[in-house]
């Protein structure tokens, strides 16, 4: 062996007091950082767990949303169409006319008798009363978003808002014996000539009763009433909460959503209610109505219904055609049970009904608030034989 040098001999002197340097500055590290160090890097990696988790739940939701933007629309602004457009003077003459019982038979009934603001649309009636206290047919719906619909009344006889509105007055509702009866009812009222040939002009008769059916159904066609769920579909997520997002999702698995869709979440369709069993028993009704049968005399149109829109369902029993059921978690049971044949647990009904209350909206101001009227009295004077035998 041959002896070591002496630059050699400096050198591992050198490396040595480098390493023991080293160590000793861990050392010192250690002790008096090592607290914040690990919590720096424990801190990190808690974050990343956290941020697994929301990541999934994140996409989870963005999946929720994607599959509700396939089966539903959010509400427009308005309802009006190029057939039926709106404009300010139109929708004020028809929000008045709504409101007004002077032109029904007896001087009581007005669309908003079976439409109040407190019971968001409706009367709360099974089937309500018209003209002399008449019981009507069937079950009045929410007038809000009713515009929507592609057909009007339980059995859609009626092609939009418009065409109701001028039926009713000859119909049981308003009971008068025919169209110049009601128009000369209208007339005999200061104000609301002026007020249809502003709408309507260019014409020697402006008050007739197409033109009461446009001015009403222009006012109902402004009643929309947006929720949270038009948020959520909008791409606000946590618009709704995450039980909402359950019963969301429940509603669709289940099913609900091949006929309660778009826009309206139902509205749009007939279907036959009952499709597995009969509907009846399930919901005691007291008379079996036959729906779009009685109408078209088509055997494929026994017990055919209009789809109801589901916006509101929480503020507007009692619900089906007949008012049959009163409760809301009653009635999401025995559409599951007779249209799709399930069976649903109280948790998966209890999921259904909080979505469906997420589609509450907030009611139109100018539908809250009743306008002023015209100043006149009721003329009864204006009626048919058979209305003044009514009332005696």
């Amino acid at each position: 062996m041959q002896p070591e040098n002496h630059e050699s001999s400096f050198i591992r002197r050198l490396l040595l007091i480098v390493f023991v340097s080293l160590n000793v500055l861990d050392l010192l590290f250690t002790s008096h950082f090592a607290p914040n160090v690990s919590r720096a890097e424990e801190s990190p990696r808690s974050k990343s767990v956290a941020e697994t988790s929301n990541e999934r739940s994140a996409s989870k939701v963005d999946d929720l949303l994607k599959e509700a933007q396939r089966h539903f629309k959010p509400l427009p602004k308005d309802l009006a169409t190029q057939e039926f457009p709106i404009n300010p003077d139109l929708v004020t003459l028809g929000r008045k006319l709504f409101f007004d019982p002077r032109i029904s038979a007896d001087g009581t009934v007005s669309c908003s008798r079976c439409h109040q603001a407190a019971l968001y649309g409706t009367d709360g009636l099974a089937k309500s009363h018209g003209a002399h206290d008449k019981v009507l047919p069937r079950n009045a719906p929410t007038v809000f978003n009713a515009s929507l619909h592609f057909k009007q009344h339980w059995r859609g006889e009626l092609q939009s808002v418009e065409e109701q509105a001028k039926r009713s007055l000859v119909g049981p509702g308003f009971a008068n014996p025919d169209y110049v009866t009601a128009m000369t009812k209208l007339k005999a009222i200061p104000g609301y000539s002026e007020m249809f040939l502003k709408c309507f002009p260019g014409s020697a008769n402006s008050v007739t009763e197409d033109n009461w059916g446009k001015a009403i159904g222009a006012y109902e066609r402004t009643l929309v009433t947006p929720s949270r769920f038009d948020e959520f579909l909008n791409g606000t997520t946590n618009a709704l909460t995450s039980a909402e997002q359950q019963g969301l999702r429940t509603f669709i698995g289940t099913g609900c959503a091949l006929c309660h869709n778009g826009a309206g979440i139902g509205g749009d369709k007939f279907r036959k209610f009952g499709v597995l069993e009969d509907y009846w028993p399930a919901t005691h009704s007291k008379d079996v109505d036959k729906g779009r049968f009685d109408l078209t005399k088509n055997l494929d149109d026994l017990y055919l219904f209009k789809v109801p829109g589901l916006r509101n369902v929480e503020t507007t029993p009692p619900y089906f055609h007949d008012g049959s059921v009163t409760r809301l978690p009653d009635d999401v049971r025995i559409m599951a049970r007779v249209q799709l044949d399930v069976t649903l647990s109280e948790r998966d009904t209890t999921a259904i009904v909080t979505f469906l209350k997420s589609l509450t909206g907030k009611r139109p101001q100018d539908f809250t608030d009743a306008p002023i009227l015209p100043a006149a009295g009721f003329d009864s004077s204006v009626t048919s034989t058979e209305d003044q035998h009514a009332t005696r």
